[in-house]
């Protein structure tokens, strides 16, 4: 089954996600950035594309995903 929310099959190519490779080509502070401006998106648009309850889902992905990267900073 496709988890659209957390593991969507479009953003993998063999054993490589593309968040994995996005966070590579970024420093800390940039894929922090880039964390924070995706959740900002998704909740931006939730209530205008029909899909609400998905939109907002992923942008809790997305700020438990920064709130995870914080988390390491600081241990």
């Amino acid at each position: 089954m496709n988890d659209l929310v957390n593991k969507p099959a479009h953003y993998n190519t063999g054993n490589i996600e593309c968040i994995e490779a996005i966070e590579a080509s970024m420093s800390e502070e940039e894929f922090k950035g880039y964390l924070k401006g995706n959740a900002m998106k998704y909740l931006w648009r939730y209530n205008y594309k029909g899909f609400s309850i998905q939109d907002l889902e992923k942008c809790i992905w997305y700020i438990t995903k920064l709130k995870e990267k914080i988390e390491t900073t600081y241990q």
